[in-house]
């Protein structure tokens, strides 16, 4: 993987102090290009209008640098876009919601930048505009900017994020340093990371709160539960598919991958001869193209995995821990009765585990929705939460939800 360096070498600054021009005049500090570091915006420019949403006056495509999280130094090139609200900005600026994205695969083409929202996205983020936010929206290290995405690696969506809004708060107009992190599904898992990495990492951001939706967690034996038991075949709403072939898809993504980032991964300890169609294109597809596959294919679990998938996916599942579970700010979880691809098990097992290590968490249950109906069935509540963190007030914690 390409990454770019940290900083200036003392070379380099050698060559850069003696590069004056014929007449002999010193070089201004103006004139010399700063030290290459995260958080520094490198582009921005207007966003195709048929990318951005209803809501917004004004919408940019954004480039900037962010620590590698695979190796955990060195930088890459992260793409994104940033979204403003109608109407002048206020006194300080707008203030900003990290908006971490959904699975959408791992091939640069599957960007969100690069993309049009979805119905349900362009709904959701035009709530956030009028509410007063600006919407900073990364696509992750590797989904349209430099080197290979590590899908569900919590550090590298941390340092994605993050570095998203300290690029857009230091490179462009009419925003304030205060924060809101917003994510759902592999989002959600992102939003919590940031949340967590963020006191060492990104201690100068103001963030007030985390509100997160079909929220990922692994421990080992959530992973030995779920690998063990398999999942239950039935229908996605939204497009009538069955379940099962969602929760394929995104294994398939874990092994792709890791593919990526190691060149001793081998697809066919963890995949069968049958899913082998299916796990390339998992390279090279997005979600809904390599999900049609997997139908063509008919591919279900017991068809496409083999019994060692845990053990070879194991660096996944470690990569995708978060480095803490007590956030220094409130959280608000959503989680869906009926979903079916992020087990509302293992969100209400983050939820007590993030109550018993010293997180203010308010949960939600929402009775008969699924995964992706529970991110506009979360907006009202999480209105209440967000307005309530913003303005000092505190925050009822809720770690035994009933559903609602």
């Amino acid at each position: 993987m390409k990454t770019l360096t940290v900083a200036l070498s003392s070379a380099a600054l050698l060559l850069l102090a003696g590069c004056a021009d014929d007449s002999g005049a010193e070089k201004t500090a103006s004139t010399v290009p700063p030290a290459q570091a995260p958080g520094q915006l490198v582009s921005s420019t207007p966003l195709d209008p048929a990318l951005s949403v209803p809501d917004a006056s004004k919408a940019l495509s954004i480039s900037y640098l962010a620590t590698n999280g695979v190796t955990g130094s060195g930088l890459v090139q992260v793409t994104g876009e940033v979204l403003y609200p109608d109407g002048p900005a206020p006194a300080g600026g707008w203030p900003v919601v990290a908006w971490a994205h959904g699975t959408v695969g791992i091939a640069d083409q599957c960007a969100p930048s690069r993309n049009p929202h979805s119905a349900r996205d362009k709904e959701y983020l035009d709530a956030w505009l009028k509410r007063g936010f600006a919407v900073v929206a990364t696509d992750y290290q590797g989904l349209g900017g430099e080197g290979p995405h590590p899908y569900l690696n919590a550090r590298a969506e941390a340092y994605s994020v993050l570095d998203s809004v300290r690029a857009a708060l230091s490179g462009l107009p009419d925003l304030r340093n205060t924060v809101m992190i917003v994510g759902q599904s592999q989002g959600g898992g992102a939003a919590f990371a940031a949340a967590a990495y963020a006191p060492l990492y990104a201690p100068k951001l103001d963030i007030r709160g985390t509100v997160a939706t079909g929220i990922p967690y692994i421990t080992p034996q959530i992973a030995k539960t779920l690998f063990a038991s398999g999942r239950k075949e039935g229908r996605h709403k939204g497009d009538g598919q069955g379940d099962s072939s969602w929760v394929i898809a995104y294994m398939l993504l874990m092994g792709a991958g890791q593919a990526s980032i190691d060149p001793t991964f081998d697809p066919k300890l963890a995949y069968t001869p049958k899913a082998m169609n299916a796990f390339h294109a998992a390279s090279t597809e997005c979600l809904a193209p390599l999900h049609d596959i997997i139908k063509a294919d008919g591919l279900t679990q017991k068809n496409a995995f083999t019994p060692a998938l845990p053990k070879v996916l194991a660096p996944v599942i470690r990569a995708m821990a978060y480095p803490t579970l007590k956030l220094s700010a409130p959280l608000f979880v959503g989680t869906g009765t009926a979903d079916t691809d992020v087990a509302p098990l293992s969100q209400l097992a983050l939820v007590k585990d993030a109550c018993a290590a010293g997180t203010l968490v308010q949960a939600h249950l929402y009775k008969g929705k699924d995964h992706s109906e529970t991110v506009l069935a979360s907006l009202p509540a999480s209105a209440a939460f967000t307005d309530a963190v913003m303005n000092g007030r505190p925050v009822t914690p809720d770690c035994t939800p009933r559903p609602q």
